[in-house]
């Protein structure tokens, strides 16, 4: 019997030679079959990551541009709204001393077609006034001289 009293790990032989081919046989094969898929897939992982990074940059400029324009419009809405008031406003105003005046001078022509009414009324009034009062005289004389008068 042989006893091999051998204490190192790797000991070079025939053996060493034909385990580095096998390993570099391996090591190709391994590239070839995982390690290139691999940074492949890898290398269109972060190119979609940067691409959706450049989207979301993209869609938030334009979310900003979006938010600007819609406040420069509502700006220019509010402005508008303000001056329409001003001239719905002024226009109520114009409508309204133009109501005055018309009343004005509707009461004005009511009052003096009703000052006309009382005039004719007082002036009917004093003649039949003075007619009774030209009676009543006329009775007080008779009833004072206790005769009959001819008028």
């Amino acid at each position: 019997m042989h006893i091999v009293s051998n204490i190192a790990l790797i000991s070079i032989n025939g053996t060493l030679f034909f385990q580095l081919i096998s390993f570099l046989i391996f090591l190709f094969i391994i590239n070839r079959l995982m390690f290139r898929p691999l940074r492949g897939v890898m290398s269109e992982r972060d190119n979609h990551i940067e691409k959706i990074k450049q989207d979301i940059i993209d869609s938030e400029n334009e979310l900003k541009n979006v938010t600007n324009q819609l406040q420069q419009e509502e700006s220019a809405a509010k402005d508008e709204a303000f001056e329409l008031q001003q001239e719905l406003e002024a226009e109520a105003s114009r409508q309204a001393g133009e109501i005055f005046v018309f009343v004005r001078d509707e009461i004005e022509t009511i009052k003096e077609k009703a000052q006309k009414e009382i005039d004719a009324q007082i002036s009917e009034a004093r003649k039949d006034i003075r007619k009774e009062s030209e009676a009543l005289a006329f009775s007080i004389m008779e009833k004072i001289l206790d005769r009959r008068l001819v008028p």
